[in-house]
């Protein structure tokens, strides 16, 4: 096996098999800010696998992002034979969401992708590779960088691709493209 392969095993079961560290870091990371820009990934096979490189221009941030509060509000008024309260409204994931506050703090970086990194009760943490587009345009195979504006804003990353339904080809997928919205408009 290779070292990429030992730590994705690590990592399948983090309390089991980093124990008393996996603990330091769930407490570390809770009282740090939300948005932390680290040295290198924590995760060094996800970050390989998704593209990241150690090279001058990749740039890791940790984003923490509080979980729950994506229900329905309760109707208090008048008799509702359906109420709705069990439904959830939910547009974006909490990894899509991670990526946007990652690229509004930095604002000379284009987003990548992200991976998930832990959650407890109430936080998740995601590790977001951000590349500057100053120097990363410079690489080749990455000049698309270069003349990209905001590309997790308009649903380009991965997590953004899932959340719009684009994941999915063929039958069952007919009404995803090119979006809901203009798809619903079309008959207009």
């Amino acid at each position: 096996m290779g070292i990429y392969k030992y730590i994705r095993e690590l990592y399948k079961k983090p309390k089991a098999n980093l124990g008393d560290l996996w603990k330091k870091r769930l407490i570390e990371w809770r009282k740090s800010n939300s948005i932390v820009k680290i040295n290198k990934p924590t995760r060094l096979d996800k970050a390989r696998s998704i593209g990241y490189k150690a090279k001058k221009g990749f740039i890791v941030v940790r984003v923490r992002v509080k979980r729950g509060g994506r229900k329905r509000p309760r109707l208090k008024k008048g008799r509702r034979s359906k109420a709705q309260r069990r439904k959830k409204i939910v547009g974006k994931s909490y990894k899509w969401i991670a990526e946007e506050r990652a690229a509004k703090k930095f604002k000379n970086c284009e987003v990548l992708n992200s991976y998930e990194m832990a959650k407890d009760g109430i936080y998740y943490w995601f590790e977001v590779i951000l590349l500057d587009k100053v120097i990363v345009r410079n690489y080749s195979g990455y000049e698309w960088v270069g003349d990209s504006k905001g590309r997790v804003f308009r649903g380009k990353t991965s997590a953004g691709r899932k959340s719009r339904g684009l994941k999915h080809k063929g039958m069952g997928a007919e009404k995803l493209r090119p979006s809901l919205r203009s798809h619903s408009r079309k008959g207009k």
